[in-house]
């Protein structure tokens, strides 16, 4: 598999304090199974949809107990030039670019909006094994209620062109080449004023709805939906733990896709 380019969404995980009741929240469902995790990898535990790598959830370490979040990493050629880049352009460096064994070199930052992303330059850990099908990643988008910082901020940072679409509600796209790699909506009044902001993370499913039964089955909490979309039927979801996460039926679309506007 080759090296995501620059800016990619390349892989996804979530700091749980309770791993086990992570593994069997998300691997009902989501349907995934977990694989061993090495003593020297602190807990750091693979989640895989058939049979390949999507995720990974992994216990705290002393003194980081608290909400969980997804983090999305985005792919960097070179991670200390990356982080320079977050700095000079107004982001805050939760973690310095940070060897891990021979699988790659990480970092976690702040945008100027409030949110948190990490960034991940590849070794021999490449990132997701599929993307898209029931169970994988499938899409994020920066919900924020600062766009102007946040439109600013990562198109600077990584190679991103960007697209306004067209309607009432306030949503970019940020592009590398031809395709959409992320979203940046606006977080309105409907969001309660303690939630900070966030990027929320899409997983695909075969059927929005039975996820969202089996999400709330297990302790979840549906926060919106199910509704049809030009882009598929989706829902968003809390864990018994706190990370929010959308899925999606990819399959499932209702009405024209939105015009979009280059913005420069």
């Amino acid at each position: 598999m080759a090296v995501a380019p620059e800016g990619t969404p390349c892989w996804v995980d979530a700091v749980f304090d309770d791993l086990d009741e992570a593994k069997d929240f998300y691997g009902h469902v989501l349907g995934w199974t977990f694989g061993e995790t090495p003593p020297d990898q602190g807990g750091y535990t693979q989640a895989y949809a058939d049979g390949k790598a999507v995720a990974a959830v992994v216990p705290p370490m002393p003194g980081q107990e608290g909400t969980s979040q997804w983090c999305l990493y985005l792919a960097a050629r070179d991670a200390s030039a990356t982080a320079a880049r977050i700095r000079d352009h107004g982001g805050e460096l939760l973690m310095d670019p940070l060897q891990v064994a021979d699988y790659g070199t990480m970092c976690l930052a702040r945008d100027p909006g409030g949110a948190v992303f990490g960034v991940w330059q590849a070794g021999t850990h490449e990132g997701f094994q599929a993307t898209g099908t029931p169970g994988a990643y499938c899409w994020a988008e920066v919900f924020t209620r600062e766009p102007e910082k946040s439109d600013a901020f990562f198109p600077a940072v990584f190679p991103y062109r960007s697209e306004q679409l067209e309607g009432e509600m306030d949503f970019r796209l940020y592009d590398l080449g031809e395709r959409a790699v992320l979203g940046r909506m606006r977080m309105t009044d409907d969001f309660p004023p303690d939630v900070p902001p966030y990027i929320n993370v899409y997983f695909a499913v075969d059927d929005c709805d039975a996820a969202v039964a089996r999400a709330t089955e297990r302790g979840g909490v549906l926060r919106f939906g199910p509704v049809d979309s030009p882009f598929g039927r989706f829902a968003a979801v809390g864990d018994p733990q706190g990370a929010n996460f959308s899925v999606i039926d990819l399959t499932t679309t209702s009405g024209e896709m939105p015009g979009t506007t280059a913005v420069d």
